[in-house]
């Protein structure tokens, strides 16, 4: 007699009960997520699409890297909050405001007024938190007391 595995049952089983989806009945999709954690490089900023929906367009900037040879990218990021508290509190961070967010990411590809072509990271923002807010100008810097 054979001894018994585990994965013996497995072996012997159809391949059509093996689902790489059997979790789901919705379709698959693919997703492109991105988490930043770093300062907003300017101040939020609400604009209007060419629809007419309003959105709140900002800048993160992150760094890496040893303090000698520090790197920093720029992710330009678009929030279309609904009216109210969320997008009030995102137009009131200031520049230098630590944030952690997350949104959807996807590159466009487009021609420039040169007529070059050019490609773009475009970030759609899902969350967003504060993490640490600017020193305020109103204290006086450490050891000047």
């Amino acid at each position: 007699m054979r001894a018994f595995t585990p994965l013996r049952p497995f072996l012997r089983a159809p391949a059509t009960t093996f689902s790489a989806r059997s979790f789901s009945s919705s379709p698959a999709h693919s997703v492109a997520r991105l988490i930043l954690t770093g300062r907003l490089g300017t101040d939020p900023e609400l604009q209007a699409t060419s629809t007419g929906q309003d959105v709140v367009k900002y800048v993160v900037a992150t760094s890496y890297g040893p303090r000698d040879n520090r790197q920093t990218s720029w992710f330009r990021v678009s929030s279309f909050q609904p009216e109210g508290p969320q997008r009030d509190h995102l137009l009131s961070l200031p520049k230098g405001t630590l944030v952690y967010v997350e949104g959807d990411a996807s590159i466009r590809s487009y021609e420039d007024a040169e007529g070059k072509r050019q490609s773009s990271l475009s970030v759609v923002q899902r969350t967003l938190e504060v993490l640490k807010r600017p020193h305020s100008d109103s204290f006086p810097p450490e050891g000047t007391q």
